[in-house]
């Protein structure tokens, strides 16, 4: 499989998760999971795409099939141009939820891409995920694949955590809705790991992920977003002749002022336009106070507050309810009616940039009193318009307006102070001049996505070039077990007591000479009732060399390669209804139970000693099923009894694997001895049952697909490799003439 660095360019690999994503028509303002982050990306995969080097951008997004919402939404691919994809990966179900509720489901987020990725045949040179969810994903492909990991935040749970308290929120109220401990813990676990974090100002890096333990440790590149100076133009080019007009445009225009006018009394005069999500942080409630509360301010200028698209209010999230519930009631209490405008709804591709030219055309100017801005996307996108601006001084957007001079810094949380900046440009026409045509020349020098693109390929070119040669690098190197595993199509996958080891040494010896000349087509695999480190340390006793994958604890965990990367995704699959400590306390009636030591038991594994005895297998099941637990149980050796997750065992974990990693189940090779390993032989994969097996694995015999050897242990296994011609002749011959 092709990789990085290759004559046709960098191949780039973004995530944003919650799948309200498009390329067309964003729903910006809609609910929380559509503010600026979606135009972010969608227009950086844009940019990036445009640029000589990069071959392919592909954004990754959740999938979602629901009536409520768009089909865009739900399909597979959508092909923005030749270059750029945003691909729809389907996880926890088809219906929309909000991101805080995805967690959950990340890890079959990045099964499901890495199924993808396999059957592309293409791997990615970098990932980078947008957020703390599509960074959790990104993080979790880049160690798989060891290659770099980049990481946007747009918000950071320490600083909303800090927000929602001086909202009167309890640490508990902020659990159960945003999962913000969850979040934080991610987002430390990211900084730790993440080869380059991309920050739009440097305020973020200072106040903002330097509330993290981990702040320090990151490497960060300032690199500010752009926008689309072909939509966002200035607002006398309108005016000109020789300018083309789209008719569209035009249209948007005409509905704008429509709408507009619809509200005001005196719609000539100048327009104080603010857009923004209803959000309170946004301090909507701010700005229409310093409005209501000056008379002179209403007398020379109307009021038109863009708060996101809605149908009903009453069936909004609650932050969303409130916020647009008390700007009617602040509209009511100040009597604000033919003086303001509320709009329910505008279209981001056209009518949005229409609303900047107006408010310019009008002379008036554009507010963003957010309690605090990251970076203020609507603050450039007016700027360039033409239409001066008054900005909240806290947070990052105030580096827009010492690079553009385009307007002027408040505190938002005095109104006074508001009312009189907005007044202080709209009475001083020279200011007004000097802050429009500031705004249009220097976000046009400073902020357009021509070159923010190229300096983040230039970026992101020296950090593919120095991946692994630095020790500021953070990910595994580029023979990460992924990289293998993405390739193979077949594996062979064996116990390790008395089937792989226990027998002759020169039969180990040459069955895992085998398999190292095959390395590269063939995968190496074991499957065993023994824990994680117990597993370890009797192959390294053994000689074996380090498997590929590693299913322990009865089919419990998933393990990768040498690193030992922990399977997740397995984990996160066998969770479903699972109550470990309902069982535990359930059993406790049974005296001929015996709870194994601590280092025995796992989170989705219990184990306990039990002789054999008449009934009590069925007096474990009837209990357990009457008390309507979900669980496998599986008794071995005629002593050891495990409980797993109904969803575990060394079997499912095989067929689990098949899908994951897209290897056909008639392409493994299951090797085994005894009861505990009967499930696993059963099915689709070829198995072999070694020559010393347990008398239990007799009733096996006959059963298609299973072939009992003659020789014992690993000689049982090169006999059944033999027999079902597992290593093709070509493959046998092409490595044979290679070693003479």
């Amino acid at each position: 499989m092709g990789n990085s660095k290759t004559p046709e360019g960098l191949y780039i690999q973004m995530f944003s998760v919650h799948g309200r994503v498009r390329s067309r028509n964003l729903e910006l303002g809609r609910d929380a999971d559509t503010g600026g982050q979606v135009k972010y990306v969608v227009e950086l995969g844009n940019a990036l795409s445009q640029i000589k080097g990069v071959r392919r951008v592909d954004l990754f997004t959740r999938r979602i099939v629901d009536k409520a919402l768009s089909e865009d939404y739900g399909e597979g691919e959508e092909l923005v141009n030749d270059r750029f994809r945003i691909v729809r990966i389907q996880c926890g179900g088809r219906k929309y939820m909000r991101k805080e509720r995805l967690w959950p489901h990340l890890d079959e987020f990045v099964d499901k891409t890495l199924k993808y990725i396999k059957r592309q045949n293409d791997l990615p040179d970098l990932v980078h995920g947008h957020y703390a969810d599509a960074g959790y994903a990104a993080q979790e492909l880049a160690h798989i694949f060891g290659i770099p990991f980049v990481y946007t935040g747009h918000s950071l749970g320490r600083v909303k955590r800090e927000r929602l308290a001086e909202e009167g929120l309890s640490e508990k109220e902020m659990i159960q809705k945003y999962n913000i401990r969850h979040r934080i813990a991610v987002e430390e676990a990211i900084l730790r790991t993440a080869d380059l974090v991309i920050t739009s100002t440097r305020q973020e890096i200072k106040e903002q992920y330097g509330m993290y333990e981990n702040g320090e440790v990151v490497k960060f590149s300032v690199i500010p977003p752009g926008i689309d100076l072909n939509k966002f133009y200035p607002f006398y080019y309108d005016r000109l002749p020789e300018t083309e007009k789209d008719e569209l445009a035009v249209y948007a225009r005409a509905s704008m002022l429509e709408e507009l006018n619809r509200f005001f009394i005196h719609p000539d005069r100048p327009l104080i336009l603010a857009l923004c999500r209803p959000d309170k942080r946004k301090n909507i409630e701010g700005l229409i106070d310093a409005y209501g509360q000056d008379r002179d301010l209403q007398a020379m200028a109307n009021l038109a507050v863009f708060a996101g698209i809605r149908k009903d209010i009453t069936g909004m999230e609650d932050n969303e309810r409130d916020v647009l519930t008390q700007m009617l009631l602040s509209m009511d209490k100040y009597d604000l009616y033919g003086k303001m405008a509320i709009p329910k709804k505008h279209d981001f591709e056209y009518e949005v940039p229409q609303l900047y030219r107006i408010a310019a055309a009008q002379k008036g100017v554009f507010v963003n009193s957010a309690l605090t801005e990251p970076f203020g996307i609507t603050v450039l996108e007016a700027a360039a318009s033409g239409l001066p601006v008054i900005v909240t001084r806290h947070g990052g957007a105030k580096e827009i307006i010492q690079n553009c001079k385009c307007g002027l810094l408040v505190d938002p949380t005095d109104p006074a102070a508001i009312a009189e900046a907005i007044k202080d440009i709209l009475v001083n026409p020279e200011k007004w001049d000097a802050f429009s045509k500031s705004g249009i020349l220097n976000v046009r020098k400073h902020y357009s996505w021509t070159s923010h693109a190229k300096r983040y390929v230039k970026d992101i070119t020296a950090l593919i070039r120095n991946f692994g040669a630095s020790p500021l690098t953070k990910a595994h190197p580029r023979n990460a077990i992924g990289r293998k595993l993405v390739r193979l199509n077949r594996m062979l996958i064996t116990d390790i007591d008395n089937t792989l080891l226990g027998g002759k040494e020169a039969d180990l010896n040459s069955l895992m000479d085998l398999l190292y000349r095959h390395r590269d087509t063939v995968g190496f695999g074991v499957a065993t009732g023994r824990v994680l480190e117990s597993a370890v340390e009797v192959l390294k006793s053994a000689g074996v060399f380090d498997p590929d994958i590693i299913i322990s604890a009865v089919g419990s965990q998933i393990h990768y390669g040498p690193a030992l990367h922990h399977g997740r995704g397995w984990e996160a699959h066998i969770a479903h209804r699972w109550d470990r400590d309902k069982i535990v306390e359930l059993l406790k009636t049974f005296d001929f139970l015996e709870y194994q030591e601590e280092r025995a038991q796992r989170k989705y594994k219990i184990s306990y000693n039990m002789a054999p005895g008449k009934d009590r297998l069925a007096a474990i099941h009837d209990i357990l099923t009457r008390n309507r637990c979900h669980y496998n149980l599986i008794y071995s050796h005629e002593k050891y009894l495990d409980i797993l997750p109904y969803r575990a065992s060394k079997g499912k974990a095989i067929r689990y694997l098949g899908y994951k990693w897209e290897i056909p189940l008639q392409n493994f090779l299951v090797c085994g001895d005894s009861g505990n390993d009967e499930e696993m032989l059963r099915g689709e994969p070829r198995a072999v049952v070694v020559g010393n097996y347990s008398p239990e694995l007799k009733k096996l015999k006959g059963l298609r697909n299973i072939y009992f050897a003659k020789r014992t242990y690993a000689g049982g296994i090169l006999e059944a490799m033999d027999h079902y011609r597992f290593i093709p002749a070509a493959a046998e011959r092409k490595t044979n003439g290679a070693s003479k």
